[in-house]
């Protein structure tokens, strides 16, 4: 959970003291005060990440100290408590800008989540605001856009190799941007200022690939009427790039082979060897291993091709980077579109691209922000501006993350683990724990059972948890 600094506003102590307990023991720094216009000169100094604050107080109400609040700090999450015969109010705070509210007395397990809610909001409107200061002084990113801890190794590979003459295979779905890390790799290394010319093998017909790779003779075949210089030759003093070459017919595969053994070719229809001088950076979505197993990939030209393999991870598994990856696109598109002031991501509008999962990586993303551009009608994207896909998207997936194959684990422990999740968003209450798993209450306590899951709010898994008056 993402953790922050909070302040603490209300009269009476003994709450005070319970809130910060709580929150400080999920890891949130607290600063407390019984006086809100203590509160406000703080706010001023110090840039918080969430105020909580109590309504009824006699030196200032919290509805007329979240209105101050928010002119010192607009954007400022603020948590207001109310009592029970207090809702009217609590709707009044919410209208002038309040984040969420909670009746008092006001469960810890209420508290916790909500107040994690709020400080990653807020760590996101300082994130969108910091992209968007990047496009308004025009700063542009590197080829290789993302900060993330996958991003961040593919950046220090291709840094590391690029100086190199070894043979390079991008590893990726669809769509994450292989060809970009062949061009990265190119612009950084000796050959920078050579030309840097890439393929599509599973774009170009059989009978056509060849001519197109190696070139031809005058009279090689009907209409070849001039002789045609094939790619690696044009390559020369630079990069080729060979994408998806995990679709490229064996036949070809013992051509392209020889090629790289010998660093000549031979056009069809010609006796002549040509030679060539291009750094070879190769690309497939394919497990190129299997393709081998199966008798569809050539294993020498696999390790021919394969001296330093790149895996280039999925979007999915690099959410850090999607509003790095966003703005830079924004950028690109208003400059393309020639608008007149600059763009930038509303936070609503993110949230919703993190929520998202990208089945189609950056490519998706990219054609999103396209739409997006297009459709924008103020200074800023709004959730209105994106796909229907994007806005409706609802993320029902169960994310198991495991760094090797001995912290996979069985379907019974994942179930285990699941119910264990559960009951804890729920107090251990094993009613509401049942109705959101599915299930009846026998079928639950059997599994309980089954599983020896122990109650994670302790005691009984029916028990109510802490709470704040």
């Amino acid at each position: 959970m993402t953790t922050g600094r909070l302040l603490a506003v209300d009269d009476d102590e003994d709450v005070l003291e319970l809130v910060s307990s709580v929150l400080k023991s999920a890891g949130h720094k607290v600063t407390t005060t019984t006086s809100p216009n203590d509160a406000l000169e703080q706010i001023v100094a110090t840039d918080f990440d969430c105020l909580i604050t109590d309504l009824g107080m006699d030196e200032m109400d919290g509805l007329a100290l979240c209105e101050r609040a928010l002119g010192r700090r607009p954007g400022l999450p603020i948590v207001v408590l109310t009592g029970q015969g207090s809702m009217e109010s609590a709707i009044a705070a919410l209208r002038v800008g309040a984040y969420d509210f909670l009746t008092k007395p006001v469960d810890a397990k209420l508290l916790g989540p909500s107040i994690g809610r709020a400080v990653q909001t807020r760590a996101l409107q300082h994130e969108v605001k910091r992209l968007a200061n990047l496009v308004e002084r025009g700063t542009r990113p590197a080829n290789l856009v993302g900060s993330s801890t996958a991003m961040s190794k593919v950046n220090d590979l291709v840094g590391r190799v690029a100086s190199s003459e070894a043979s390079v295979l991008v590893w990726g779905e669809t769509g994450t941007g292989k060809e970009l890390v062949a061009r990265s790799i190119h612009s950084q290394s000796r050959r920078g200022d050579g030309p840097f010319v890439a393929i599509n093998c599973a774009a170009v017909p059989a009978n056509l690939l060849e001519s197109e790779l190696f070139g031809h003779a005058r009279g090689a075949f009907t209409d070849a009427k001039t002789p045609r210089t094939g790619i690696f030759v044009q390559a020369t003093g630079g990069t080729l790039f060979l994408d998806e070459i995990g679709e490229m017919p064996l036949e070809m595969q013992a051509k392209l082979l020889r090629a790289l053994q010998e660093r000549t070719v031979r056009p069809v229809g010609s006796n002549t060897e040509v030679p060539f001088d291009a750094r070879i950076v190769a690309a497939t979505n394919r497990d190129l291993e299997e393709e081998i197993f199966h008798k569809r990939f050539r294993e020498d030209l696999y390790f021919r091709i394969n001296v330093v393999k790149i895996d280039l991870p999925p979007l999915r598994e690099r959410a850090k980077d999607v509003l790095e990856l966003a703005t830079y696109f924004i950028e690109a598109m208003a400059r393309r579109t020639n608008r007149d002031e600059p763009l930038a991501l509303s936070v609503a509008a993110a949230e919703k691209l993190l929520a998202y999962e990208w089945p189609g990586n950056v490519r998706e993303l990219e054609n999103c922000i396209e739409r997006a551009v297009a459709m924008a009608r103020f200074r800023e994207i709004t959730p209105e501006d994106l796909p229907e896909r994007i806005r409706a998207y609802r993320n029902n997936r169960v994310v198991i993350s495991a760094e090797t194959m001995n912290e996979i684990v069985t379907v019974d422990e994942l179930e285990r683990r699941y119910i264990g999740q559960v009951l804890k968003l729920v107090g251990g209450n094993k009613s509401k724990a049942a109705q959101m798993l599915g299930l009846d209450r026998r079928t639950l306590y059997r599994k309980l059972d089954r599983y020896d899951v122990t109650n994670p709010a302790g005691g009984s898994s029916a028990s109510s948890g802490t709470r704040v008056d």
